[in-house]
């Protein structure tokens, strides 16, 4: 399954049992594990996720460190958890520790939703006072999961994350000072930039003038820029709008146009679905249910009770499942229609939760 749908996952899990986890402990149990098995890690098998690792510190003895983890019995990186309510940044010394002994290239600092990863770009084998990398359950970014998906079991990669790693270091690095520019402008700055048209000597009267000049410049640019491509963007959708208009063909009022096509594979997809469903209920109790993103099949024609519903309209198809309630649904990635059947359990599951 895609890495980033099975983020998703965890980020509706994390939301929906946050309150009701207290400790700890119960944090790490709840979403740490998790996410370390989308990471492809067996946190089953000591042998590539260790628990509680020993990482003696100079003359304190019995320090550990809550995860290690190994691949090919390398380990690559460590995992210092903290309690969901508690920031994410607030702890790398004890992390900087760990990681001076741990023979690792990365160190993760997690609350469980936030995940800060280190690295020793500044000196080898002390860590980085800044993460490198930030995964945000609550707001994944695709240039971000493309990384994770390099400290994965199965795409596991030194030299890239390296190579990311520094490119992002500087690119932050870099945005700061621009943010820094637009709401300062230093005095370097309007010196390069007046200097390109400006032949006079650009004395502290003028730099003054200057500075707000450039400021106001700075800032006028990037607003007209914004509100450039919000235009662009808005016309593109009256353009559809207005070419959608002129397809609509009038029909008889007395009749009503289907909004949507019922695919061949959503049909039978359906079938399958129903034969599963009336192992428990009546068929008349099962509806189904198309829109323009999914094909959806509900209990009792109650859009409050959906069973499931069928992503068919992507290159890879989707069974989407709520058997752990209807505000935490399940994607399920499905390499034939008859793999429907191997969610039998789930289905008949979500009955239960409406009966």
């Amino acid at each position: 399954m895609d890495l980033k749908i099975k983020l998703e996952q965890l980020h509706q899990k994390v939301a929906g049992l946050k309150e009701q986890i207290g400790t700890e402990e119960a944090t790490k149990n709840a979403f740490v594990m998790p996410f370390i098995q989308i990471l492809g890690y067996d946190i089953f098998n000591p042998t590539e996720v260790v628990p509680e690792h020993v990482c003696d510190i100079g003359t304190k003895k019995g320090e550990k460190v809550d995860y290690v983890i190994k691949n090919n019995d390398e380990p690559i990186f460590i995992i210092e958890c903290k309690h969901w309510k508690e920031n994410a940044d607030a702890h790398n010394s004890q992390l900087h520790r760990y990681y001076h002994v741990s023979k690792t290239r990365f160190g993760i600092l997690t609350n469980g939703i936030i995940y800060n990863f280190y690295t020793d770009l500044e000196k080898t084998n002390i860590m980085d006072e800044k993460p490198f990398l930030t995964i945000n359950l609550e707001d994944l970014k695709d240039s971000s999961i493309k990384i994770l998906e390099s400290f994965t079991k199965t795409g596991y990669n030194l030299e890239n994350i390296l190579d990311s790693a520094e490119a992002l270091k500087y690119i932050k690095a870099i945005r700061k000072e621009f943010e820094k520019e637009i709401e300062n402008p230093s005095d370097q700055l309007i010196k390069l930039l007046v200097s390109r048209f400006f032949d006079k000597p650009i004395n502290a009267n003028r730099l003054v003038y200057f500075k707000e000049y450039t400021k106001k410049a700075l800032t006028t640019s990037i607003n007209e820029s914004i509100s450039f491509r919000l235009k662009s963007a808005l016309s593109i959708n009256e353009q559809i709008e207005k070419h959608d208009d002129k397809n609509i063909k009038p029909v008889d009022e007395n009749n009503e146009s289907p909004k949507f096509i019922t695919t061949e594979e959503e049909s039978e997809g359906f079938q399958i679905v129903k034969a599963i469903l009336r192992e428990k209920i009546s068929s008349e109790r099962i509806a189904p249910r198309d829109t323009q993103s999914y094909f959806g099949v509900l209990l009792d024609d109650n859009n409050r009770k959906p069973l499931c519903r069928l992503h068919f309209n992507t290159t890879n198809k989707y069974l989407e499942l709520f058997h752990n309630g209807k505000d935490s649904g399940e994607k399920m990635q499905l390499g034939t229609l008859d793999e429907i059947y191997n969610y039998r359990n789930e289905l008949h599951k979500t009955l239960e939760i409406y009966n």
